[in-house]
C-alpha cells in the first residue's frame, strides 16, 4: 500500500533531522548525561518536525541499547515506535481528548509501570486545546510524576499553555526551516525516488510550504500524481494556484506607466481564469513585500524565499521604484486583502484596489510640491526695484555680478539673486573674492555659489567670500532698507497672500529661522 512522501521520510533519527539545531544538540546532551527532563513543550509552526521529535525521543530512551543518541532501528521497541503502536509510547490527540475526564485517566494510566520498555512516554498533540479544567487536573501529576513517565506537550499555539503548565516543562520553540533546507531535502527526496524536477518546481513546491516541510512535501505528492516523474516549475504553479512573477509582474508594469485601464484588464483576466480575488490579493502583497526587501537589501539576501534567478529579477524590477511607492503599494495591499474577507463583490474591490495604487503612484512629495511652488513663484515678474539688475550689469557680459544674478534668478534663487546684487565682486589671479554683508550669510551659503557657478558652466571657478558688517556693493540704505525688502519679498509670495486672505490678521514682524 502507497505511503505518503512525508510519512516514509519522517526522521527517524536525530541526524535525519532537518534543522531545528538548538533543539537537537540540548536532547542529545541530556540523553548523555542522563539528565533528562518528566516534562517538554514542543512549539512552533506546523510540520516542523514537533511530533518527530517527541518520538525520536522515545526511541532513544527505549531502545535496548539505550539511552542513546542514535538508536539501533531495529529493535521492538524502535519499530514499534516508528510504525506509532509502541505499548509504552502513548499518543494523545488533545483535540478530541481535551476535557477533565480524560486528564483524569491519563493520570490513572501513570500510576502503572511500562509493560516492557524503560519509560512511559505521553505524547500529547495539540496540547493548547486541552481546558483549564483538565490541565488543572494534571498539574499535579505533571510537577512530580513517577520516575518512568516523560510527557511530551506539541503545541502549535504555545501563548495557551497555562503558565502553571509551561514552568513545570523545559519549553523548545521549533523555527521554520529556511527556504534553501526545503530546496535541498526536496532535492535528496525526488532523487529517491526517480522524480525529475527542475529548479523552478523544486522552488514552487518550497514556496506553497511556507516554512513547513510536510506542507511541502504533501504539495510534492500531489505534484507528483499530477505530472508523472517530471515536474516543470509552469505546470506546477498552475497546479498548486500559485502565480508567476510573470502575472505579478503585470500589476508594477500598469503602476509604472500609471495605467489605468490596463489594471482592470488585468482584473477581468483573473476573473475569467477563475482566480480567486483574495488569493490573488495574498501573492500581491507577499510580491511587494519581496520587492521592497529587494530594494533594501539587494538580491543576494536570504530573506526573500526565491530561487537566485527570481531574486536577481526582483531586484531588477525594484530599481523602478522607491522605497516609499514599495511600501504605499504594500500597505495599500494589505487594506485590499482585509476588504475582501469581508467583500460579497471581490471583483469590485479588487478594481477599487488596484486603481487606488495607480493614483498613489501619481502623488508628489510635499517637499517637492513646496519646492515647485516657490520655484513657479520665483519666476513671475516681480514689481519691486530688487527684481532688475542694474543696466550696467546687463550691458557687460564678463560681469560676474551680473552671471551670478542671472544664475540665481533661473534657477529661482530669488533671495540669493538680491544677496548677490547687494554684495562686491573683485575678480583676481587667484578666482572671485566675494564681499557681502554679514545679513546676507544664510543666501550666500557656499552650495548656493558653487550651484550658481555649475549653472554657468564655470564649476572650476575658484571664490572666497568675506561678510561685513559694512555695507556692499553702492548701497546706501543699510540694514533697515535691507530688511525692508525682505519682508516686502516674504508679503508678496503668492502662498503667503493666500494665508492672510484665508486667516486675516497683522503680520507685524517677518525673520529668517535660520538666524
Amino acid at each position: 500500500m502507497y505511503q505518503v512522501l512525508a510519512r516514509k521520510y519522517r526522521p527517524q533519527t536525530f541526524a535525519e533531522l532537518v534543522s531545528q539545531e538548538h533543539v537537537r544538540t540540548t536532547l542529545e546532551n541530556a540523553i548523555r548525561q542522563n539528565r533528562t527532563a518528566h516534562g517538554y513543550i514542543f512549539s512552533g509552526q506546523r510540520g516542523t518536525g514537533k511530533t518527530s521529535v517527541a518520538r525520536i525521543l522515545a526511541r532513544c530512551l527505549n531502545c535496548v541499547e539505550g539511552p542513546t543518541v542514535t538508536p539501533c532501528g531495529v529493535c521492538s521497541s524502535c519499530t514499534e515506535t516508528a510504525a506509532g503502536n509502541a505499548p509504552d509510547v502513548i499518543e494523545i490527540d488533545a483535540a478530541s481528548n481535551r476535557g477533565i475526564n480524560e486528564m483524569r485517566e491519563l493520570r490513572e494510566n501513570v500510576r502503572y509501570r511500562p509493560a516492557r520498555d524503560r519509560y512511559k512516554v505521553f505524547i500529547i498533540d495539540e496540547a493548547h486545546q486541552i481546558t483549564s479544567e483538565a490541565f488543572n487536573a494534571l498539574l499535579k501529576t505533571l510537577e512530580e510524576p513517577p520516575e518512568w513517565v516523560i510527557f511530551v506537550l506539541c503545541t502549535t499555539e504555545a501563548h495557551k499553555i497555562p503558565p502553571t503548565i509551561a514552568s513545570r516543562c523545559q519549553h523548545f520553540s521549533f523555527r521554520s526551516v529556511e527556504f534553501e533546507e526545503i530546496v535541498a531535502r526536496l532535492k535528496y527526496i525526488c532523487e529517491q525516488e526517480g522524480i525529475q524536477a527542475d529548479a523552478e518546481a523544486l522552488a514552487v513546491l518550497a514556496q506553497a510550504g511556507e516554512g513547513s516541510i510536510r506542507d511541502s512535501l504533501s504539495a510534492l505528492d500531489q505534484a507528483i500524481a499530477c505530472c508523472g516523474t517530471e515536474l516543470r516549475g509552469p505546470e506546477v504553479r498552475a497546479l498548486l494556484g500559485i502565480l508567476s512573477l510573470d502575472a505579478l509582474e503585470q500589476v508594477t508594469v500598469a503602476l509604472a506607466a500609471s495605467d489605468s485601464n490596463r489594471m482592470l484588464d488585468l482584473v477581468a483576466e483573473l476573473e475569467r481564469n477563475g482566480h480567486n480575488m483574495q488569493h490573488f490579493c495574498r501573492e500581491l502583497a507577499g510580491y511587494f513585500r519581496n520587492l521592497l526587501v529587494a530594494k533594501i537589501a539587494g538580491p543576494e539576501t536570504r530573506l526573500i524565499a526565491a530561487s537566485p534567478g527570481e531574486r536577481r529579477r526582483l531586484a531588477e524590477i525594484a530599481a523602478g521604484f522607491s522605497e516609499e511607492d514599495l511600501t504605499r503599494y504594500l500597505h495599500l495591499t494589505l487594506e485590499l486583502y482585509g476588504d475582501l474577507q469581508r467583500s460579497t463583490q471581490p471583483r469590485l474591490h479588487t478594481e477599487l484596489g488596484l486603481l487606488r495604487m495607480v493614483q498613489a503612484g501619481r502623488l508628489v512629495a510635499i517637499e517637492e510640491a513646496l519646492a515647485a511652488i516657490g520655484n513657479t513663484a520665483a519666476h513671475k515678474p516681480q514689481t519691486h526695484p530688487s527684481a532688475a539688475p542694474p543696466a550696467a550689469a546687463k550691458a557687460e557680459t564678463g560681469d560676474w555680478k551680473a552671471r551670478l544674478y542671472g544664475a540665481f534668478k533661473e534657477l529661482g534663487m530669488m533671495f540669493s539673486a538680491d544677496a548677490i546684487e547687494r554684495c562686491t565682486i573683485e575678480e583676481k589671479a587667484g578666482g572671485l573674492a566675494i564681499i557681502a554683508h554679514t545679513d546676507d550669510r544664510l543666501a550666500l551659503t557656499e552650495a548656493c555659489i558653487k550651484r550658481a557657478l555649475q549653472h554657468l558652466d564655470a564649476a572650476g571657478v575658484k571664490f572666497q567670500v568675506k561678510f561685513t558688517e559694512a555695507a556692499t556693493g553702492g548701497k546706501s540704505d543699510g540694514t533697515a532698507q535691507v530688511q525692508d525688502e525682505l519682508t516686502e519679498r516674504a508679503l508678496s509670495h503668492p502662498e503667503v497672500r493666500k494665508f492672510r486672505e484665508i486667516l486675516g490678521g497683522e503680520v507685524r514682524s517677518v525673520r529668517d529661522l535660520k538666524e
